[in-house]
């Protein structure tokens, strides 16, 4: 399977219209902090490509901080035989530079702030 990095708003625009799954390979700590809403934890730390939620009529993209673990976890797939070859480039960090909203925790509150909820 040819491994794929595909951009943040094409990422978004797959979510919006329920074409993907995508799942974010940090570690709970991470996501708890912050994540992008609908996205679900796999983290690479304990990463079992065959636990992946593999529904043909959705594609599954990875994502992490930057990249570079949801790679790692592509590999992981492909040596697994589990069919995923795609990527978010950049990670989070680059959704966020786009300006997609995230999920996030106010450290100094505990109050959940999500743009999607207002």
């Amino acid at each position: 399977m040819r491994l794929q990095e595909i951009s943040p708003k094409e990422t978004a625009d797959a979510l919006q219209d329920g074409r993907a799954v995508l799942i974010d390979v940090r570690e709970p700590h991470e996501f708890a902090a912050e994540r992008i809403h609908g996205a679900l934890l796999h983290p690479l730390s304990t990463f079992d490509a065959t636990a992946l939620p593999i529904d043909p009529s959705r594609e599954v993209i990875l994502h992490c901080g930057s990249a570079k673990r949801s790679g790692m976890a592509l590999q992981k797939c492909a040596e697994a035989g589990v069919p995923i070859g795609k990527h978010m480039a950049g990670g989070i960090m680059q959704w966020k530079s786009d300006g997609l909203p995230t999920v996030a925790v106010d450290p100094a509150t505990g109050r959940v702030i999500d743009p999607q909820k207002g």
